[in-house]
Order: C-alpha cells, then sequence, then structure tokens
C-alpha cells in the first residue's frame, strides 16, 4: 500500500515538474506593455523582465525629471504585469500549492 501511494506522489510530482517548465516557457515568451504620463511612455518588456522597446511622446522630452519619472513608471508598470502573470502561470502549474522558501520558480 505504501509503495502504490509513493509512486502516484512521485508521478504527481513529475507531473507538476513537467507543468512548471512548460509554465516557465510560456512565461519566457509573454510581453507586457506598460505606459505613464497617458501613454506619453510606452515600454515593452519580455517575460525574462527585458525591455524590448520604448517610446517616448516628444512632448515630454523637453522635462528631464518628468521624463526619467515616466519611464520609471512605465518600466515598473510592464514589470508588475511580468510578475502577476508569472505567479498566475506558476500558481496554476502547481495547482496551488505553495512552493517552499528558495524554490520560488521561475525567478
Amino acid at each position: 500500500m505504501f509503495k502504490g501511494g509513493m509512486a502516484g506522489m512521485m508521478k504527481k510530482a513529475q507531473q507538476m515538474q513537467d507543468n512548471m517548465q512548460q509554465a516557465q516557457a510560456e512565461i519566457k515568451q509573454l510581453t507586457a506593455i506598460g505606459n505613464a504620463g497617458g501613454g506619453a511612455v510606452v515600454v515593452s518588456i519580455n517575460g525574462e523582465h527585458q525591455a524590448t522597446d520604448i517610446q517616448i511622446d516628444p512632448n515630454v522630452m523637453n522635462d528631464k525629471d518628468t521624463l526619467e519619472d515616466l519611464i520609471l513608471i512605465a518600466i515598473n508598470n510592464a514589470n508588475q504585469q511580468i510578475a502577476d502573470a508569472s505567479a498566475a502561470k506558476m500558481k496554476s502549474a502547481t495547482g496551488g500549492m505553495k512552493l517552499p522558501g528558495g524554490m520560488n520558480l521561475p525567478f
């Protein structure tokens, strides 16, 4: 009886690992678009938290401090979207089971 239970548990663990690998691959393919200032700054970030594009309205180019703030806001907005989507995908992959400390995948 114990062997059957252990085998079933191992099979579930393998399935969870496969699901997590699939989720990680899907996360890498994500793109998030963050914006600030009503679209004055738009930043695209991929699932690996790398900026892939930035668009800046020329009307904000003459105010350095405001432009810097808008860029930071847009980047943080896009990064939060990626983090939220990653957490949702990993929660789905693990069936909602929380991972032990140090296993916060994929990052």
